[in-house]
């Protein structure tokens, strides 16, 4: 195919799905801000416990779960839902088919987790971990997400080309796997012990078949695009993907370890985390060795920048996970603040960061207008990554010294309270620069939504790379459209 009918492709591409993609990021980026000052709140109250705590929609038992909630299912739900969108016509080469489709998903969905939350405020939580919105809530999240899958799966199916990349597998692996497991986590047949399996089933599977597949597919996709070069090893993308959907699926009842479940069934989770490591080093071997030679890309491009930050973060947390599984291990983070800081690691430091240079990508060619403000991408950039460094490093070391601490029978349990606080500080102090690097983002979106700002035909980090589609020696495509 010619140059020239290649790019009006993928403009027709872009134009099609610009209206869903929008109204997903708009609505995410409200999300990211609530649920981050949440969390922030949330964060401080370790130190002063009664900050706030005349109100009852502010105590720790309340922002806790909304915190949570607006995040995962507000934030990192929308926004993977328009890097979706976007992916699914670039990669066929078509236009989004039942469109509608989309924008009443994404009413349904901001309209259940705007009711969820208030509910959560008001007191009214189910309960369990990742499980707490109210019964309506989740009815209503289920039709938000078929809605949305048959789009993206009907789209596929008007596809234009013969080879699927990998993004695409990922993709709709996620789209199919996720409501299922939805449905199948929010059964009202669950009680004691079976209950505890089945949440941590459900909430360790909500980033298998959810989360982590979006992250995988956008960094499969942005990296070669953003440098101009091929996938590493194409070959192991494969055995990343279908070794990745049978292993990660045992691993939530990990964290149940010394819990009254059966022992094999803990055994075979724990077999399961370590199995992990066949599908995280396929992956990490194509995203890090694509970026061999290239690293100075990184000072030019955003979107390279955020998304090279979160694949080095997958696989971080991913090895991070597996040994947190052995039961050693176990023994001394469980309950402890290092879990926090491993679940941070995952969803800001891997999926919140490659969301953020999905968007760096997508917007100039949905709007038609180029970033404004360079200096402050990068503001954005180090304030985050910082930030969520400084956090992760503070919750691991803290819950290391907090676990040590329990476990030692000659020490009072206040002894493994007062030797959190620094840690707990420190927590704070990095969740207050990932909060004002993240306003740093929302003006910058929000110029760019309304296309606000300098004018600029070019992005103004340099020219951009021309677009043409990778091959390897024997002509056949290994790198995104």
């Amino acid at each position: 195919m010619s140059v020239r009918p290649e790019l009006t492709s993928r403009i027709e591409s872009d134009d099609s799905s610009a209206g869903p993609v929008l109204l997903f990021f708009s609505t995410a980026v409200v999300w990211l801000f609530i649920g981050s000052v949440f969390g922030l709140v949330v964060a401080f109250k370790f130190s002063f416990p009664d900050w706030l705590g005349d109100a009852p929609a502010l105590t720790f038992g309340r922002l806790r779960p909304a915190h949570l909630n607006t995040v995962i299912y507000g934030w990192a739900s929308l926004a993977l839902g328009g890097v979706y969108i976007w992916l699914v016509a670039r990669l066929c080469r078509t236009t989004i088919r039942w469109k509608n489709l989309l924008y009443i998903s994404a009413v349904i969905w901001n309209a259940a987790v705007l009711w969820g939350t208030i509910q959560l405020l008001r007191g009214n939580s189910a309960g369990q971990e990742w499980l707490e919105f109210p019964r309506a809530t989740s009815l209503m999240i289920t039709v938000a997400a078929v809605l949305f899958s048959l789009s993206i799966i009907k789209t596929f199916r008007r596809r234009n080309v013969d080879h699927i990349y990998i993004s695409l597998w990922y993709l709709l692996a996620s789209v199919i796997w996720f409501p299922l497991l939805y449905v199948l986590g929010h059964l009202p047949i669950y009680s004691g012990v079976t209950q505890a399996a089945a949440n941590w089933w459900y909430a360790h599977n909500v980033l298998t078949v959810w989360f982590t597949p979006a992250g995988l597919a956008a960094a499969y996709y942005f990296i070669p695009k953003a440098i101009g070069r091929p996938i590493h090893r194409y070959y192991l993308s494969p055995i990343g993907l279908w070794a990745f959907a049978p292993f990660y699926n045992w691993n939530g009842i990990h964290h149940l370890v010394g819990g009254p479940l059966p022992t094999w069934l803990i055994s075979v989770s724990i077999v399961a985390s370590m199995l992990m490591f066949i599908p995280v080093i396929a992956v990490a071997i194509n995203h890090h060795m694509t970026m061999v030679g290239h690293f100075n890309k990184l000072k030019s491009s955003p979107t390279l920048r955020f998304v090279v930050f979160g694949a080095v973060s997958y696989t971080a947390v991913s090895f991070q996970g597996s040994l947190e599984a052995l039961r050693s291990q176990s023994e001394i983070t469980h309950f402890t603040h290092y879990t926090i800081g491993h679940a941070h690691l995952g969803l800001y430091a891997f999926v919140t960061m490659i969301m953020f240079g999905s968007i760096y990508y997508i917007m100039p060619r949905i709007v038609k207008w180029e970033w404004p403000y360079p200096g402050l991408i990068k503001v954005h950039f180090w304030l985050v990554a910082s930030g969520v460094i400084l956090y992760f490093a503070a919750m691991t070391v803290g819950g290391v010294f907090q676990g040590l601490y329990m476990n030692d029978a000659a020490r009072p349990f206040m002894d493994s309270v007062e030797v959190t606080k620094p840690y707990l500080m420190a927590r704070s102090i990095g969740g207050s620069m990932m909060l004002l690097g993240q306003i740093v983002f929302i003006y910058l979106f929000s110029l760019m939504l309304f296309r606000k700002g300098a004018y600029r035909v070019l992005p103004p980090w340099g020219n951009r790379i021309a677009e043409a589609s990778a091959t390897d020696a024997s002509g056949a495509e290994v790198a995104p459209r």
